[in-house]
């Protein structure tokens, strides 16, 4: 479930779940036509979902670990594709919960704060001793706090923007550089740019830069015949290679904030 989507999906306030000591089952409440409902269990497919990008971000540690670049960074993009499934199956088949909402929490912190953060220290920030680890540890900490910030401003703040770089678009730039270089040999230019991704994104992650959601886009009415036609000319181009053009594209996203914040700010000539 994507960070575009947990406003709209996040259980209401009368719903909570605990645990069944005696079965070990987990018991959610729910308020059904004005009476509370005690329900048992989990739903089986928006967290089948969930568990596939957890695996996903836990796959491309372990590839990153065996020197596998190119599948580490695939799966992390996997796994943006499978948490933005989830979300919206959840809320398609009615089966939003408070269990599906704090377990993806916890998996898009793997998938998303962990696993890019290896994933680049693996590649090329572990030749740096102390100065690798703990720009890797800005990212994966920029992420933790980015997700446990987000999910206390669900509901209060603008649904336009979103407060800070979101985790998967972050988790993106990392993957997506690691990606596109991946082949070349270690270099000083190659290790200062992963230095300015990896380390940029932790701290754009926390930062109090507004970056457009796309949630205004109406993506269910009719639009003209045209649009589809750019959409298959926008597969073409990821086609061709999907490397550079995600991480491109994704670099202009993360860019996009502290420009627009900059022209904001810029005072106005008289």
């Amino acid at each position: 479930m994507t960070e575009e989507n947990k406003s709209v999906d996040k259980p209401e306030p009368n719903k909570a779940a605990e645990l069944d000591l005696e079965s070990g089952e987990v018991v959610e409440e729910e308020l059904v036509e004005g009476a509370k409902v005690r329900r048992k269990g989990i739903y089986l497919l928006p967290n089948a979902l969930t568990t596939a990008s957890l695996f996903s971000g836990f796959y491309a540690i372990v590839s990153a670990a065996n020197g596998v670049f190119d599948n580490a960074a695939i799966a992390i993009f996997v796994s943006m594709v499978l948490d933005g499934l989830d979300g919206r199956v959840a809320r398609m088949t009615n089966t939003q919960s408070k269990f599906g909402e704090e377990y993806d929490s916890l998996a898009d912190m793997v998938a998303f704060g962990v696993a890019p953060g290896m994933v680049a220290f693996f590649w090329a920030l572990n030749g740096l001793d102390k100065v690798g680890w703990a720009i890797t540890f800005i990212y994966v900490a920029g992420a933790a706090l980015r997700l446990a910030r987000f999910n206390t401003q669900i509901g209060s703040v603008d649904k336009k923007f979103f407060v800070g770089l979101p985790s998967p678009a972050a988790a993106a730039c990392v993957a997506g550089l690691v990606w596109c270089f991946h082949q070349f040999e270690p270099s000083a230019w190659l290790t200062l740019l992963s230095i300015v991704v990896v380390g940029g994104a932790g701290v754009l992650m926390v930062s109090n830069v507004l970056y457009r959601s796309f949630k205004d886009l109406d993506l269910r009415g009719r639009v003209p015949f045209a649009a589809i036609l750019l959409v298959v000319l926008i597969l073409v181009v990821i086609a061709v290679d999907p490397a550079t053009v995600l991480f491109t594209a994704f670099l202009i996203y993360a860019l996009s904030g502290p420009v627009r914040a900059l022209f904001r700010k810029k005072p106005k000539r008289a």
